[in-house]
């Protein structure tokens, strides 16, 4: 009878293990549909409040149809000019376009550059084109090719949206592969074992298809959007904590399974031992990203619940399908090595030696540490996160980059993308005269029943206007940025026109600024979201405020050695979102390492007192935590394959961080910092009275 219970504890682990086998095998299939429910329209991640978001809307009765317009640069050889056959030849092709699968309405006649030199027409192109867009714009460059003498290429917000869609293309199938490849390799080095880390990356591709599942339901319906930058973070996000808190826990069970032999008490006892710090490290990751909620950017809004579903579920496989499995296996999981207590081994090599150092001269250590951090951190005022101009959108080269350079060659850098100014049609005559008095402003003329500028009436809807002012610098500059803001100065003077100013310039400095409005809501935010859930998990406020202290000097120091590399990498700078994404995930999973260690620390130092406490914890926890370290910023890492500068920079800030915060400050500053203090750094819990 007495085996009876026992037979009985065997059923969870195997029913925990068929209910993710389900899951697993039911959901899989949405980790690669995600794509199909995500969107890269940058319209609809656009700041709510912002001037030119509520011109998108004011604009719509102007249109005749909704279109996105795709702009045809033909462009003369070196040393020759464009003919007016060239001119004729051009204005029939595009006119032979209209009524084609994708053209929304009649195409623009070809008009010569001033310099003589290039053509230029607008294809407006229908919205939401989706897959369809690629051969849609392939059918205008045909067209465009018939034009003899002349180079054709296609520019404008229809071709840098294709080039969008193509650099996310491989986005379920490359980034994925890459990911779990390089989480595959560094775990059969740290375990040197077969079979746990293909259990552990299954844990993480159920974890995977379980968040891509609720988010595609969420964003099926509306609730949340998704892009290809959060389809890629999201993926990312979740093997790298799912595999973070997996090394975490079975570094616990080979702990416990080397003291106890029994496989399921040792897979209990690791549960019930390491799910403090799992789920606090989680709750930091995801309140953390919860709080890009305050953001009035739609994309940051976007990546803060999915990121937190992704977190929640990675948290869902580590402490219900890894431990029944890990029940299940036992001692075999490890196979041909052989489970060790972290004590056995902590006791020689590396973290041994690391440990003594910080035994014998503490403040040095820190102080040390603490001088190499603020070296590189003082370099980070020199990071600009003013946007990047749309030729550093795309690393290496994209057709819509180039055909962008060959049209600013000849017009006026804002032709195509004009600043669209709404105003109160008894007023047009002032708007006008306004905007044309704005320095930088090449042209204005209100929009006519023709659906194009000067010709004719201005067109009127509801009472009012719409006037497209052409900019003589590039659109993406900050020269046309300061553009728009002298230019809302000038038309918000005119007595009753009631104007705003939109368009892409527009969008452009509205999204700068609002994103440095976020990161002075957000960045405060986020740090008492951690400092709270450390002083509770701590039971102390001196640590607590020491470790938030080091993860945001981690922080700009990062910033300050990405200031430097993407200088030489040739970025002028970073997109205006690139800084606060940082802060969230290397803050936020910064503090999760150091919950690993000063959890395991707190634990050691009820038993041995403060200085035995930290330095039996820092040797029991240091191989584990750097393998996560290193997982973490492989995974990352992985984001590299995505040819766009913005996650490219979002990549080597957080995989650099997080080595930087893992082998400086949880290795040497944290600790060194720790003994120093001694009983006073768990002030005012009561560890502040334990011996030293």
């Amino acid at each position: 009878m007495s085996s009876n219970p026992r037979r009985a504890l065997w059923l969870v682990p195997l029913a925990l293990l068929v209910v993710w086998l389900g899951i697993g095998g039911t959901l899989g299939p949405y980790a690669g549909k995600l794509g199909e429910v995500a969107t890269n329209d940058q319209a609809a991640f656009l700041p709510r409040s912002a001037e030119s978001t509520a011109v998108l809307e004011a604009r719509r009765p102007f249109e005749r149809s909704e279109s996105v317009p795709a702009i045809v640069v033909w462009e003369a050889p070196e040393g020759t000019r464009i003919t007016a056959d060239q001119t004729g030849a051009a204005t029939r092709a595009v006119a032979a376009l209209e009524g084609r699968p994708g053209i929304a309405e009649t195409p623009s006649p070809a008009r010569p550059s001033e310099d003589g030199r290039a053509l230029q027409a607008v294809v407006p192109l229908k919205p939401d084109l989706g897959e369809e867009l690629p051969a849609v714009l392939d059918s205008v460059r045909s067209a465009a090719a018939t034009v003899p003498g002349a180079t054709a290429y296609i520019a404008g917000p229809a071709a840098t949206q294709a080039d969008l869609s193509d650099a996310f293309a491989g986005i379920d199938g490359l980034l994925l592969g890459v990911a779990l490849g390089a989480v595959l390799l560094i775990l059969l080095l740290v375990y040197r074992s077969v079979l746990l880390p293909l259990v552990i990356i299954v844990a993480a591709v159920f974890a995977l298809a379980l968040a891509c599942a609720i988010v595609y339901a969420l964003a099926d319906r509306g609730t949340v959007r998704v892009d290809g930058q959060v389809q890629g973070i999201l993926s990312i996000l979740v093997i790298g904590a799912a595999t973070d808190y997996a090394l975490l826990l079975t570094a616990r069970f080979r702990e416990e399974l080397a003291i106890h032999g029994d496989r399921m008490r040792a897979a209990t006892a690791a549960v019930r031992r390491s799910a403090g710090a799992i789920t606090a490290s989680a709750a930091t990751v995801a309140l953390g990203l919860l709080a890009l909620l305050a953001s009035d950017l739609t994309n940051n809004r976007a990546l803060g619940p999915v990121g937190a579903i992704g977190i929640i579920c990675a948290v869902l496989t580590t402490l219900t399908f890894l431990p029944a499995v890990l029940a299940l296996l036992g001692r075999t999981a490890y196979w041909p090595a052989k489970p060790k207590a972290a004590a056995e081994e902590g006791g020689r090599g590396v973290w041994h030696r690391i440990a003594a150092l910080i035994d014998r001269a503490p403040r040095k250590v820190w102080a040390s540490t603490a001088v190499l951090l603020l070296a590189m951190a003082a370099f980070a005022p020199t990071l600009s996160a003013k946007g990047v101009p749309l030729d550093e959108i795309f690393v290496g080269d994209a057709p819509s980059v180039s055909a962008q350079k060959a049209l600013g060659r000849h017009f006026p850098g804002g032709s195509g993308q004009p600043a669209v100014i709404i105003a109160d049609a008894g007023r047009v005559e002032q708007v006008q005269a306004a905007a044309r008095a704005t320095d930088g402003v090449a042209a204005a003329a209100a929009v006519t029943a023709t659906g194009r500028p000067g010709e004719g009436d201005p067109l009127v809807r509801d009472g009012r206007v719409r006037i497209d002012a052409t900019l003589e610098a590039a659109a993406d500059s900050d020269a046309a940025k300061a553009t728009v803001e002298r230019l809302r100065t000038q038309v918000h003077a005119v007595p009753g026109a009631d104007a705003i100013v939109g368009g892409y310039t527009a969008q452009q400095y509205d999204t700068q600024q609002t994103a440095a409005r976020d990161r002075n809501v957000i960045v405060p935010i986020v740090l008492g979201i951690i400092l709270l859930i450390l002083v509770v998990l701590l039971r102390a406020l001196v640590v607590p405020v020491l470790l938030v202290a080091t993860v945001a000097l981690n922080f700009l120091a990062t910033l300050g050695v990405a200031a430097l590399v993407f200088d030489l990498l040739g970025f002028s700078g970073t997109d205006a979102s690139v800084p606060l994404y940082g802060f969230v995930f290397l803050v936020a999973l910064g503090v999760d390492y150091n919950i690993f260690l000063m959890s395991r620390v707190r634990e050691e130092t009820l038993t041995h007192g403060v200085r035995q406490g930290v330095l039996r914890g820092l040797t029991t926890t240091g191989g584990v935590i750097t393998s996560a370290g290193v997982v973490l910023a492989a995974t990352f890492a992985a984001l590299m394959v995505i040819p766009l500068a913005f996650l490219v920079q979002i990549a080597f800030i957080v995989a650099f961080g997080v080595l930087l915060d893992t082998l400086v400050v949880r290795s040497l500053l944290v600790p060194a910092l720790v003994v120093d203090l001694g009983a006073r750094s768990w002030w005012p819990g009561r560890l502040a009275r334990a011996e030293q």
